[in-house]
């Protein structure tokens, strides 16, 4: 929980006051009214409109009030400026320039906000675990070459992993010349980016790069808009714990790894913590290695952490980076060491001239000039201080050396001669405080590094930290004269080791206050409380538990009690504090200081422990790590152990115990008065099992004392319940008079709460279903934190987990060592949480549709990796289509349309995005993403059927019935088929009866009606497909080429890599369909039907004429009258046949004269264009020798000059 901020108070009065006094009296509402009903109608449709657009799904936000940093991705093709990128940012956020980038890179952007960069390679695999995890997506697109494929590809990953904010940066625009030229393309690609997100995406320009970085003005608005950005929580983030791995170590024996290289790896990964909370032994995935247990979770320091001073802007020293993987700050992480890099570190000249000693005299007389050389080089600031840094001795060594004679005659003293007299007691501390020590390092088993100093090829001297534990946390501890003082962010660093070495018991080398142990403390206390009355205990009180060895460490060694007076009884007052304000421990009261784990807690596996009075001399067993056991106490020690032993009194395990836990001691002469039988009287009343109506009783005497039913608060609800006082009448109610005004005012707010909740708030603003639903949320999640709230750190970690935010340190065993062998930090490495759920193994129905820019359709039982939640795997999908009844398989998808698939691997809950793509190593230009979808159900009993047609054909027919041949071939798969529907090609339905004797396989069946010799009978059939369970985890992280995994391949690609031809099987080739033209019989109708028929429907049977008949042999003759108007129209029709030949003989002599016209301009134009292309080829000619000519001549003119001289 943050430190709650001062409440802002409103200027009441000045310039800009009175200035927004005068901007309220211009802008008054009533002089803009609406005149018209029909505008005003408008304007609130409008309102309404946009006050819809706003609406969405609420979702709880996890986030902490300490948030993790951000993730910011930085994606593009190769070549689009990704490093240039992350490098100007970083140095606008740190004023810090980075060599190289490798891995995750954190820095403090902002008083509350951190930023983690992470650049994303050209790799599917990287883009789809990017997509999994990034907060905000900077998408680089070259504007001097356009949009390419590898952009819209990881759009679409995006788009099924929840699509997080992403924002567009077009770069090398330097490189167009023509103003108008970059105009047009940037409102393409703008235009572009649109279509592919929504209306509005925020895009950004960077102009060419100055001296290795993008400007700083546009670096500085890119980071403004960074740093507003609001993020909407995504639903699978908002349900799984994750981790980015800023850092990996290899904690494996060397031993071990020398005997057997291939051995399996224990690692720790560190980072912060995101998403939900992270339970203890929770089992995870690692994208590109696996499924893992973790072994065991610890809590670190924030190695960046956010300002804990709230100032108006940053100051240099809080902008701090973090970025192990980068050699960034100071410090590099190798795979089995630690190396602090010290560019400011020196060598003493007089250590150079030792060195140089064992060389040859030229050789050293080499080594003087040149240190002289560099000497006159040096300005004169620089060469006194190496020449202080020269200096043989120290300052003390100097004092302890030098002598002081005080008179004449006396001898001479030395600062190491005098002792300073403070008493036996002082010497057997300064004893116990040199055991204590030891035996604290000796009981928590924790040493401290120890440096080994390694010269590296390019001469520079590097610091490798190497621990004698290394299970243990790597800390770093760098030394006050070697440290760089311009790096900011190594001074936060190096106080954050110290609080945590002071936690943990180790001393520090440059502290200025030396560590002592928790038992001198205590000593020293106890000494000084037998100095106070003995009534009167003081406790022992430091601000946390770690801080009590540390309190007589801060004292001074003076013995002026006038100085020390204002601490006196100063214990008293601190503890008086100290409960005061510190919340009471459940845990600890319940249970007391035993630790148990919650399973023993629910199952009441829990021994009860006896009340532990003041006055009581148990033994007590110690964990606080002084080298003391049980068994190990004053009482129990002899003189003989007294050497090695520790020894506590009895008033150091008190102020143990109350410093520890807030158990309050009882005193036994307080129990004393519980004996007496009238005291348990008075109080009879306060228990269920005493009378409520006792006569002459203080509680009904006085009325001032609660009632069995008195006031109450509802605990879940926090609603305050205000009982009566049990009677009616003048003794059940006070007067008005007798109350006081306090009672009156919570009287009064008490009826105002009840009116409000019965009738509403006036003043409350209504709200609506929406915000009911977001306030509700909101409720719910302050419940949740206030009720982990007065927990320590470690239980609220066992119960609900370590919350996000934390930086934590995992440890995982059983790591493939190629993890570690081919470990690049350039490869993110995320660590998902599973759900317990999801760890098991069964059948999953998605829908899926065909990406309409893969080039082909897919194909049923082909291999296809799926991202699917954290995990990417390879399985074998089978496609279907619901028909309502069943799953109808299909070989290949459809076109443009959904389908279902059934695929066999780790469950997920519905709704789960995904995407595929056929192969993750093929570099086509093609584009990759196969398949999108979603998880629909998780069903363990998949159903899916293939349609099966068996037919066959009627060789005997009766009236209505059939036998059928050719369809099975045994009575005993006949008899499977009894009752089966069946149908003809023409529609016909009917139905399997018995099977035949003779010949085997023929059966009997019945039609609705006659079926014909040519009809096919077909039975339509459902088969029973059976998902094959093949799953294979994509595990590109354990290759030395990260881009190169392969998995089941395709049979094409089978039979292409072994050049096998494909095989060619009878059964399956398409051969040709001949069929028989049908002849039909003549309908023959009845003499008695026929002639009851009507005339229309009688059939008109008429036999053919042999001969003409008298139609046919009566000859046409023409009246004259109709012979002259036949010539008539003869002889016209032959004029205007006889004009149209003329008119084409005249058409095709002007087409000819006109043909004959075109070939000879045709044949000027070549001539004209052969005679200037011909002159041109000779200027051509003629301009080429007279440049050779000239050539050769200068040449042979430089050849003259060379032979005169």
């Amino acid at each position: 929980m943050e430190a709650p901020q001062k409440a802002h108070r409103a200027k009441t009065s000045g310039a800009k006051v009175n200035k927004h006094k005068k901007n309220a009296e211009k802008n008054n509402p009533k002089a803009f009214g609406f005149l018209s009903g029909r505008k005003a109608e408008r304007a609130a449709r409008r309102n309404m409109d946009r006050d819809q657009t706003r609406l969405h799904v609420p979702l709880v936000d996890r986030t902490p009030m300490e948030a993790p940093p951000v993730v910011v991705a930085v994606v593009g093709p190769p070549g689009t400026g990704k490093t240039t990128l992350i490098k100007s940012l970083v140095k606008r956020y740190t004023k810090h320039s980075l060599s190289e980038i490798k891995g995750p890179i954190t820095v403090i952007s902002g008083k509350k906000r951190r930023l983690t960069f992470i650049e994303c390679n050209n790799d599917l695999n990287s883009m789809i675990d990017v997509a999994k995890v990034a907060d905000l997506i900077l998408l680089l697109i070259d504007a001097s070459f356009g949009l390419e494929m590898e952009t819209f590809e990881f759009l679409n990953i995006l788009q099924t992993h929840g699509f997080p904010k992403i924002m567009g940066v077009l770069t090398h625009l330097d490189r167009f010349k023509n103003n108008k030229t970059l105009k047009t393309t940037k409102k393409k690609l703008k235009h572009r980016f649109w279509t592919e997100i929504y209306q509005g995406a925020k895009l950004f320009y960077l102009s060419g790069v100055i001296n290795g970085r993008y400007p700083n003005q546009e670096i500085m608005n890119l980071s403004r808009f960074i740093s507003v950005m609001k993020f909407r929580p995504l639903i699978w983030r908002n349900t799984h714990p994750y981790m980015i791995a800023d850092r990996v170590e290899d904690l494996t024996d060397p031993e071990m790894v020398r005997q057997n290289p291939n051995c399996d790896r224990t690692v720790t990964l560190y980072g912060y913590l995101r998403g939900t909370n992270m339970k203890s032994g929770m089992r995870v995935h690692i994208p590109g290695v696996g499924d893992h247990y973790m072994g065991d979770v610890s809590i670190l320091p924030d190695p960046c952490p956010l300002p804990d001073k709230v100032r108006k802007r940053l100051d240099e020293k809080q902008k701090l980076i973090y970025a192990p993987m980068s050699d960034v700050g100071g410090i590099m992480y190798d795979k089995d060491a630690v190396y602090i890099n010290v560019p400011g570190s020196f060598t003493k000249k007089s250590q150079l001239i030792k060195s140089t000693v064992s060389g040859d005299k030229e050789g050293s007389g080499e080594e003087e000039q040149d240190d002289e050389e560099s000497d006159y080089e040096k300005g004169q600031g620089e060469r006194m201080v190496m020449n202080l840094q020269d200096a043989p001795d120290t300052l003390a060594s100097q004092l302890e050396e030098s002598e002081l004679r005080i008179f004449a005659d006396s001898a001479p003293m030395r600062a190491a001669d005098v002792e300073e007299d403070e008493g036996e007691d002082e010497d057997e501390d300064e004893d116990d405080e040199d055991e204590g020590e030891y035996s604290e390092d000796e009981s928590t088993g924790k040493k401290g590094p120890r440096e080994q100093k390694e010269i590296s090829a390019d001469g520079r001297v590097r610091r490798r930290a190497v621990f004698g534990d290394e299970d243990e946390d790597v800390e770093m501890e760098s030394d006050g004269e070697d440290e760089d003082e311009d790096d900011e962010g190594d001074e936060d660093e190096d106080e954050d080791d110290e609080e945590e070495d002071d936690e943990e018991g180790y001393g520090s080398s440059n502290s200025r206050r030396k560590y002592k142990s928790k038992y001198e403390a205590k000593h020293k206390v106890g000494k000084k409380n037998d100095s106070d009355s003995d009534g009167e205990e003081d406790v022992a009180f430091a601000e946390s538990d770690s801080d009590l060895g540390d309190l007589s460490g801060e004292e001074d060694d003076f013995e002026d009690e006038s100085a020390l007076r204002w601490k006196d009884d100063l214990m008293a007052k601190a503890e008086s504090v100290f409960h005061s304000k510190r919340r009471p421990n459940l845990m600890r009261l319940i249970y007391g200081d035993r630790k148990y784990t919650p399973e023993q807690i629910a199952q009441g596996d829990i021994e009860e422990q006896p009340l532990k009075l003041k006055g009581d001399d148990d033994e007590e067993d110690s964990d606080e790590g002084f080298g003391t056991g049980p068994g190990t106490g004053a009482e129990d020690s002899d003189e003989d152990g007294d050497f090695l032993t520790l020894k506590k009194e009895e008033s150091d395990t008190a102020i143990a115990q109350l410093v520890d836990s807030c158990k309050s001691t009882i005193e036994f002469t307080d129990l004393e008065m519980w004996s007496n039988d009238e005291v348990k009287e008075s109080i009879r009343d306060r228990f269920i099992t005493g009378s409520l109506d006792i006569p002459g009783s203080t509680a009904n005497a006085d009325g001032e004392d609660e009632e069995a039913f008195g006031d109450f608060e509802d605990l879940e609800t926090g609603e305050k319940v205000e009982g009566g006082d049990g009677k009616e009448g003048d003794g059940g109610e006070k007067s008005y008079e007798d109350m006081s005004r306090d009672e009156i005012a919570a009287k009064k707010e008490q009826l105002k709460k009840k009116f409000e909740a019965e009738y509403g708030d006036e003043d409350e603003e209504k709200k609506d279903f929406y915000d009911e639903i977001k306030g509700d949320m909101a409720k719910q999640q302050q419940i949740n934190e206030a009720e982990f709230e007065d927990d320590d750190p470690m239980t609220r970690a066992m119960v609900e987990g370590f919350r996000p935010g934390t930086y934590v340190r995992i440890l995982l065993k059983d790591m493939p060592c190629e993890f570690i062998q081919y470990f690049q930090p350039e490869y993110p490495i995320i660590m998902g949480g599973l759900l317990p759920a999801e760890e098991n193994y069964g059948f999953i129905q998605v829908r899926i549709k065909k990406h309409r820019w893969h080039r082909k359709i897919l194909k049923t039982n082909d291999p296809l990796i799926f991202s699917l939640g954290w995990r990417r795997l390879q399985t074998m999908p089978i496609y279907s289509l619901n028909d309502g009844t069943r799953n109808r398989m299909l070989k290949y998808t459809p076109e443009h349309m959904h389908c279902l698939a059934t695929i066999y691997g780790p469950i997920h809950p519905p709704n789960t995005g995904f995407c595929c793509v056929q192969s993750v190593a093929d570099g086509t230009s093609a584009f990759r993403i196969s398949a999108t979808g979603v998880v629909l159900d998780i069903d363990h009993s998949v159903e899916i059927v293939k349609k099966l047609k068996l037919t066959g054909h009627p060789y005997k027919i009766h009236k209505n019935t059939a036998f059928i041949k050719d369809m099975f071939t045994s009575a005993l798969e006949v008899a499977k088929f009894e009752g089966a529907n069946i149908r003809t090609v023409s529609g016909i339905r009917g139905q399997v009866k018995k099977a035949l004797q003779k010949p085997d396989g023929h059966f009997r069946a019945t039609f609705e009606d006659k079926v014909l010799m040519s009809d096919i009978v077909f039975l339509r059939a459902w088969y029973p497909i059976k998902p094959k369970k093949y799953c294979n985890p994509v595990t590109s992280l354990l290759l030395a080429k990260k881009k190169e995994w392969k998995g089941m391949r395709l049979t094409g690609q089978v039979r292409h890599d072994l050049q096998l031809q494909t095989p060619q099987h009878h059964d399956s080739a398409y051969r040709p369909i001949e069929r028989m033209t049908r002849r039909f019989n003549t309908l023959k109708v009845p003499k008695a039907i026929r002639a009851n028929l009507p005339f229309a429907s009688k059939p008109k049977l008429l036999k053919p004429q042999d001969r003409p008949g008298l139609l046919q042999r009566r000859a046409v003759m023409l009246e004259p009258e109709e012979k002259k108007i036949y010539t008539l129209m003869q002889q016209i029709h032959t004029l205007k046949h006889e004009k149209d030949r003329k008119r084409a003989e005249k058409e095709k002599e002007k087409k000819a004269v006109y043909e004959k016209k075109k070939a000879k301009d045709t044949a000027n134009y070549e001539n004209r264009l052969k005679r200037e292309r011909k002159e041109v080829f000779r200027t051509q000619g003629k301009e080429q020798k007279r440049q050779a000519l000239k050539e050769a001549g200068g040449r042979r003119t430089k050849k003259r000059k060379g032979s005169d001289d």
